[in-house]
């Protein structure tokens, strides 16, 4: 309790279990979608790729996680391009542009001084989250909750079968585009938090243990964010009382979750 009490006299702690919540919320609600759509290593690729940014914004002395964002919703749409191109052979256009973005990375950390702050990037640093940073993460998380609850419906549908919601008369290609820029918002934003190595991590293992209660798409949707917001405070508790990072805490805990998930649900 001790502990417990000591954590929230600290403003930099008091905002990363803010972060840390509106992340546990906002992850899931895309990552279920990702997870049905099949498009769990479009997160991975994203994620990645996301670095690129980041190494762009500590050369030009710009914000780190805004040229993340931007760099990412680039790259999610040319993941979108290419897909069209490539119709035939879709995962061309994913392992190109996570070969030009790790490569762009590659090139671009060689020239940065700061190493630190690179690395808290690979890895997550949500503890040291700056003031700007967690306005953005708010803003954003907003807009993308917002849009997600705005095209649930639609959402829903084209998670399940595309073709359906098309003859339906859905838009179908405008909602995927919304559902690109969404994603990559998401990642960019969480990158800076929980790490871009493990973001990916966080979009697919809750919704993979919800999934394991074989019940609806709302309650499984409702399960996964239950899921993820308790792993993702309790992770941060954790790694404050270990010491260790809060990144691959949370996802270490979350793992053991679906694992308990699989075993419950076979027994």
């Amino acid at each position: 309790m001790n502990a417990l009490t000591e954590i929230f006299q600290h403003d930099f702690l008091r905002n990363a279990f803010l972060v840390g919540t509106l992340l546990g919320v906002l992850i899931p609600c895309i990552g279920l979608t990702v997870v049905l759509k099949r498009l769990s290593m479009i997160g991975e690729t994203l994620a990645h790729t996301s670095l690129a940014g980041v190494t762009l914004g500590l050369l030009l002395g710009y914000n780190p996680t805004l040229c993340a964002t931007i760099y990412c919703v680039l790259a999610a749409f040319g993941i979108e391009f290419l897909r069209k191109r490539y119709a035939q052979y879709a995962e061309i256009a994913i392992a190109l542009v996570l070969s030009i973005g790790i490569g762009l990375t590659g090139v671009l950390s060689s020239f940065v001084t700061n190493a630190a702050n690179f690395q808290s990037f690979l890895f997550g640093s949500i503890i040291t989250t700056t003031p700007f940073e967690i306005r953005l993460v708010v803003i954003l998380s907003a807009v993308v909750f917002g849009l997600f609850l705005l095209f649930y419906r639609e959402l829903f549908y084209i998670a399940f079968d595309e073709q359906a919601a098309r003859l339906a008369g859905l838009p179908v290609g405008t909602i995927n585009s919304l559902f690109t820029l969404l994603t990559a918002i998401t990642i960019s934003v969480a990158a800076r938090t929980v790490g871009a190595l493990i973001v990916s991590s966080l979009l697919v293992i809750p919704a993979a243990a919800a999934m394991q209660l074989r019940t609806s798409y709302r309650r499984t949707l409702f399960f996964a964010v239950l899921f993820s917001v308790v792993t993702m405070n309790v992770g941060l508790f954790i790694s404050y009382l270990t010491e260790t990072q809060p990144g691959g805490t949370i996802v270490l805990l979350q793992s053991a979750l679906l694992i308990l998930m699989m075993v419950c649900r076979r027994k």
